[in-house]
């Protein structure tokens, strides 16, 4: 039921856009019947294939509904994006013409104004301006006629209309380029961020203890083995001390639950200190008894509400974590619960708090000296801008905040959601290193 209301709303923003982006090529590049019909179909399967792709689950093999999922989602996302950037092109022409219109009527008014005083001399410019045509159409010379029947030169394109045309090409070839670039190469440009993070009261014996974080792997029809691997690979370069999975460790599908098993076991000894996993909003999407039976049997400690000590008796701190935001409203006692999770530790430790939605650290920033979380994605999709800085609370999107003496650090995210798409948020893998303070 999830899946199809998200589809609907998708056909009903996507739809209108296609039918936009459609009118606007076709008028470019003066498209025939058969070329408008061509296109049509190729906008509208793009839509329908990236819908069917994912409503399809079990009816087709993952690899039919991979492809279907992957060609339609770039089609879609190219509409989005050359929509947008067409309608910033069309908003400019609409500036310009009714400035254009504006100026010329305060022209035509400051004109009449000193009509009066200038009748004589118009006359006789009309006059001589008669002269000169008269002149001008006179029969040219022998030799310079044009050859009866030769047609005339096509009329030159105005230079306004040429840089319209230009803008709106441009448009064209940015949108789709840049969701081609996304879907084949931004959601694999992995990058390893590291960054210290002062932790007051971390013991001297932990100063540059480093912890590696995952999240939002979204384990599922785009996310399969070759990413698993990639991860892997990334982890083991990061040489953490701890990882943590933050959440949105599933996608949609508990199928893929045994997929997060198997990664939780290859990354487990790559850390002295192990792993560490807390939920996010989609596992409990993917089923969320099933997501944590996968991270337990892997070995991951799973803190959902839960703390545990990090260190011994040379110095420690307080790993705590806690459920998502998202169960709050949705699971009858579930969500978040940060004061039980401090009644796992010691009251006297400095803390670093798991939680996957950033939202959350308002509430937690007095508790806690770090608060490390993803959901984001950075924005995932961010051509020129970054609009999640404007919609998202907070405006809280990626890399580190400050909240009075708290920090919190915001994973972009290694997988995809929505589009299997990344631009301009390149998927990372955080190594955040603790310094004494």
């Amino acid at each position: 039921m999830r899946f199809l209301i998200i589809s609907l709303i998708v056909l009903l923003v996507v739809g209108p856009l296609g039918v936009y982006v459609h009118r606007r090529a076709s008028r470019l590049l003066g498209l025939g019947l058969r070329g408008r019909r061509a296109l049509s179909f190729l906008l509208a399967a793009g839509i329908l294939t990236m819908t069917l792709g994912r409503l399809g689950r079990g009816a087709l093999p993952d690899g039919v509904l991979r492809a279907m999922g992957l060609g339609g989602s770039t089609i879609s996302l190219a509409i989005l994006l050359s929509a947008v950037l067409l309608a910033v092109v069309d908003l400019g022409r609409l500036i310009a013409r009714l400035g254009g219109a504006a100026l010329a009527r305060t022209t035509a008014a400051a004109r009449g104004a000193g009509a009066p005083a200038r009748d004589a001399d118009a006359g006789a410019r009309a006059a001589d301006a008669a002269a000169r045509g008269a002149n001008m159409a006179s029969p040219p010379a022998e030799g310079g006629a044009r050859a009866a029947g030769e047609p005339s030169a096509p009329p030159a394109l105005p230079r306004r209309a040429f840089l319209a045309n230009g803008a709106a090409g441009s448009a064209f070839l940015i949108g789709g380029g840049s969701a081609v670039y996304g879907a084949l190469l931004g959601r694999h440009d992995y990058i390893i961020e590291e960054i210290a993070i002062p932790i007051p009261g971390l013991p001297r014996s932990l100063d540059g203890f480093s912890i590696v974080q995952l999240s939002d792997i979204h384990l599922g029809l785009f996310v399969g083995e070759p990413e698993m691997r990639a991860a892997e690979d990334l982890v083991h370069k990061a040489r953490g001390d701890l990882i943590v999975m933050t959440g949105d460790l599933v996608d949609f599908d508990p199928r893929y639950t045994d997929h997060l098993g198997r990664l939780t076991r290859r990354l487990a000894p790559l850390a002295r200190q192990g792993v560490a996993a807390i939920p996010g909003n989609h596992d409990h999407f993917a089923g969320i008894d099933a997501t944590l039976d996968a991270l337990a049997r892997g070995g991951a400690h799973v803190l959902r509400n839960r703390g545990r000590v990090v260190g011994g008796a040379g110095g420690a701190f307080a790993l705590l974590g806690v459920d998502d935001v998202w169960a709050r409203r949705q699971v009858p006692g579930g969500g978040p619960d940060l004061g039980r999770a401090l009644a796992d530790v010691p009251r006297d430790l400095p803390r670093v708090l798991l939680c996957h939605n950033p939202v959350f650290f308002p509430e937690a920033a007095g508790e806690v000296a770090l608060q490390l979380s993803g959901h984001t994605h950075g924005g995932q999709v961010n051509l020129v801008v970054r609009p999640a800085d404007v919609v998202l609370p907070h405006g809280y999107v990626a890399g580190l905040y400050q909240r009075g003496g708290a920090h919190l650090y915001i994973n972009r995210g290694f997988g995809t959601a929505g589009p299997p798409a990344r631009i301009g948020a390149p998927p990372e893998v955080s190594r955040i290193v603790l310094v004494s303070a």
